[in-house]
């Protein structure tokens, strides 16, 4: 069987999963069906092999084995592509397997959409690692890791550890510990730091003090003081181990022992500058992926931000809030996100499926809940198709949206603690379910669930209540933010019975109009420089300002900017063609110079301009002020007509020696005369 040119390989896992050829091939949509194999990974291994040998790319339908399949594949010369899709833990161990072909059938096809590779950054670690502890286990995991590791360990200046019988491992007494940089490239300073004495009998003592400045690769904290890092979970090369639990601080010792030589690490975000909205000209609009960024990676640089890709953890929050894309997720990427959830779900619907469920989760502990839920409990039910993300933090608005705009009922996103803080999910997921509540279809058909017990979330899945459907669009997947999310919302707006045509939104969301009190406005045009998504236009040839909603980001940088504060934001969603059209705030006549009629500014600006500067010391002539109302030309040449701005006065002749002789004569004072 073929899926979107790849070759799909099947097992039926020994017997464990009820899968029908014949269905497969229908719900597939495929021209042949596919060998049900029953041990490929074992007994009928050759059989994969030889399809890997004709070079074709394929799709091999297990998950636990694929370190087997790859190990056959390498040993090939003419393989293909191979990539693998988990149908048994997915679909085929479920209390509905029975029903689960049109499931299997979108899993598969999910798992043919082209995949862009991640760029990634090179780190490079000498194994240099510093001990942070309080007592004894400090010691003796700093003398374990002394093997394989360099190390250093920095004890606090309270603590009374005995001296250990031999100095393998430089030890100093720290007071406040202040630690900076990454994975690599560490920087740990102490303040006050001592030399440990030789002559300590009892307890380390101290000797000398210096500049307590260690760097390092890796940092092991076993104090119980706080992190020395924000969201230290997630910051590569420091480890924080329950020091109550020695299996975690095994694990930890195992895990740093690795970490020696050269690391690919993935770029997880890619920035575009040209569509941030962060600053412009020193006024700071939008700063949302500075406020949720948990590691702060990301810092103000002028009018756009820095990701640092060798800090940031790939939470993918600066992403999900990110009202213009400029920030946007690479692992996956926007365009194979969506794709997979468009193949997926038409795949599912034509198939026969009804009432899908998309349930988002983390490649790594999310999908080991929905692993061991096949595995100790009823599994997955069969209308919910389990989409595998990096991390879930990074799912959006676009997503969400799109998930109900190509078919699914019920969207949910499966959290894990070590996830950290959700505050930007939360809102992605409000916004979400406010939107589709104002269209008619309903609350709360977006939910987050932070279960990490596999019978809990599968008990949660069974009882869930089918909601009615949505009828499905199959638009193609943009690649930018907001194309993509105007894409979903305006197919959800078609597919709802009497949808308004403008939904009010709550404060900070990335949609909206605004209010100009044109009273007030002098058409100084400062906020179409401002803006960064090119919403407010003027006009080369006229006094104008125009605006086209649909382009608005509201980050606020033309209200900030404005220096006569008469711009309101006003978010909102207009379904409308008017919000896609550019529309007239104001516009004026240009001002004409009074000496030779000349076209320049407009009314309003001149006259503000008049007003603020009438007071003004340098303009108390009043032919100053006229002077306001000349263009740049005229101006300089009245400056000029009555009397040279620059001269000085008459100058005196020069005195020659008869002016002298003559002034002596008529006994006048030659200096004076």
């Amino acid at each position: 069987m073929k899926i979107a040119g790849k070759t799909v390989l099947v097992c039926n896992c020994e017997g464990t999963m009820p899968l029908d050829a014949k269905a497969l091939q229908q719900a597939a949509g495929s021209d042949t069906a596919p060998v049900i194999h029953h041990q490929l990974c074992r007994s009928e291994l050759e059989n994969a092999k030889a399809v890997f040998g004709r070079g074709e790319d394929t799709i091999v339908a297990c998950l636990q084995e694929a370190p087997v399949f790859s190990e056959t594949a390498a040993a090939l010369e003419t393989a293909g592509d191979i990539r693998f899709c988990g149908i048994r833990e997915q679909a085929g161990w479920s209390d509905e397997a029975g029903r689960a072909t049109p499931k299997i059938a979108a899993l598969l096809a999910a798992a043919a959409v082209e995949a862009r590779p991640a760029r990634a950054v090179s780190l490079h670690s000498d194994g240099r690692a510093v001990v942070l502890a309080n007592d004894d286990d400090g010691l003796q995991a700093a003398q374990r890791l002394a093997s394989r590791l360099d190390v250093t360990l920095i004890l606090d200046a309270a603590s009374s550890v005995i001296p250990p019988r031999s100095t393998d491992v430089p030890v100093y007494l720290g007071g406040t510990l202040q630690a900076e940089g990454h994975f690599g490239a560490y920087v740990v300073t102490a303040d006050p730091c001592h030399h440990t004495a030789p002559s300590g009998r009892e307890r380390v003592s101290t000797a000398s003090s210096h500049a307590g400045r260690f760097e390092c690769d890796l940092i092991l904290d076993l104090r119980n003081d706080a992190a020395l890092f924000p969201a230290h979970e997630k910051r590569d090369g420091y480890f924080r181990p329950d020091t109550g639990n020695p299996a975690a601080v095994a694990q930890a010792l195992f895990d740093m022992t690795d970490l020696v030589g050269e690391f690919d690490k993935p770029i997880y975000v890619d920035y575009d500058p040209s569509i941030c909205a962060h600053s412009r000209s020193r006024v700071t609009g939008c700063s949302k992926c500075l406020d949720v960024c948990p590691l702060s990676a990301i810092t103000s640089q002028g009018d756009t931000v820095a990701i640092d890709p060798v800090v940031c953890a790939g939470c993918g929050s600066c992403s999900a809030v990110c009202p213009t894309g400029a920030a946007s997720y690479a692992m996956p990427g926007r365009g194979e996100l969506l794709g997979r959830l468009r193949a997926m779900l038409t795949t599912y619907r034509q198939a026969g499926g009804q009432d899908a469920l998309i349930l988002f989760h983390g490649q790594d502990d999310g999908a080991g809940v929905v692993d061991m839920a096949a595995r100790l409990s009823r599994g997955l039910p069969a209308r919910v198709l389990p989409v595998a993300v990096n991390e879930p933090t990074q799912i959006g608005l676009d997503a969400l949206a799109s998930a109900f705009a190509y078919g699914a009922t019920q969207v949910i996103v499966l959290t894990h603690a070590k996830d950290g803080d959700h505050a930007a999910l939360t809102d992605q997921v409000s916004l979400t379910n406010s939107i589709l509540s104002e269209l008619g279809f309903g609350d709360g058909r977006a939910v987050i669930s932070d279960t990490g017990d596999p019978e809990t979330l599968s008990e949660q899945l069974y009882a869930l209540p089918s909601l009615p459907g949505i009828t499905a669009g199959d638009f193609f997947p943009a690649d930018r933010k907001r194309t993509a999310a105007m894409m979903a919302l305006r197919q959800l707006h078609a597919a709802a019975d009497a949808p308004p045509d403008i939904i009010p939104l709550p404060a900070g969301a990335p949609f909206g109009s605004l209010n100009v009190d044109t009273g007030g406005c002098t058409l100084c045009l400062s906020c179409v420089g401002a803006c960064p998504a090119n919403a407010l236009r003027d006009n080369p040839d006229a006094p104008m300002l125009r605006f086209r909603e649909e382009a608005c980001v509201q980050c606020g940088l033309c209200r900030a900017t404005c220096p006569e504060s008469v711009i309101t934001l006003v978010p909102q969603l207009d379904f409308t063609g008017a919000a896609r059209e550019e529309r007239l705030i104001k516009e004026e006549q240009p001002f004409h110079c009074i000496s030779c009629g000349k076209a320049f500014g407009n009314q309003s600006s001149i006259e503000k301009m008049i007003e603020k500067l009438s007071g003004h010391s340098m303009f108390q002539d009043p032919r100053a002020l006229e002077r306001l109302k000349m263009c740049e030309d005229c101006r300089v040449a009245d400056m000029f007509s009555d009397k040279q701005p620059m001269a000085g006065g008459e100058r005196p002749l020069p005195r020659t020696t008869d002016d002298y002789f003559a002034a002596r004569e008529r006994g006048e004072d030659e200096d004076n005369s």
